[in-house]
């Protein structure tokens, strides 16, 4: 199976499952980022964060202007979250509690949307 694929599905879902998760668990918000004031929680999500984007990079670097640059931009920002969160720690937490807080909605219809959007490419069930 092609990389690009296999990521499509992967990330699709995830996303999915991230969107249903926080619809029927809002509280699981609010408690990651009470979880992000204890420091092994830190350390322990921001490698893993770093992780994931490594391999997603390595395996997937493409800057096409199609559906290929949305996984591509998933894992740089994996990355780049990972990194923040792991140099900038308090800097990093107050960014994304503010994003959180000002786009909930706008990133629950995005995780959703992006989400199906990756499941349609990798399983082709709808041909743009």
């Amino acid at each position: 199976m092609e990389n690009s694929i296999f990521l499509a599905k992967f990330w699709g879902y995830y996303l999915l499952i991230f969107f249903v998760i926080l619809s029927f668990n809002p509280k699981r918000i609010r408690q990651i980022f009470n979880d992000l004031e204890d420091q092994k929680f830190l350390i322990i999500l921001s490698f893993l964060s770093i992780i994931i984007g490594l391999i997603n990079i390595l395996l997937h670097n493409i800057w096409q202007p199609n559906w290929k640059l949305i996984i591509t931009l998933i894992g740089w920002s994996s990355l780049l979250i990972g990194l923040f969160l792991f140099i900038f720690p308090k800097r990093t937490i107050n960014w994304l509690k503010f994003v959180n807080i000002k786009f909930v909605q706008v990133i629950y219809t995005l995780l959703f949307l992006v989400g199906i959007y990756l499941l349609n490419i990798g399983y082709a069930i709808i041909i743009f």
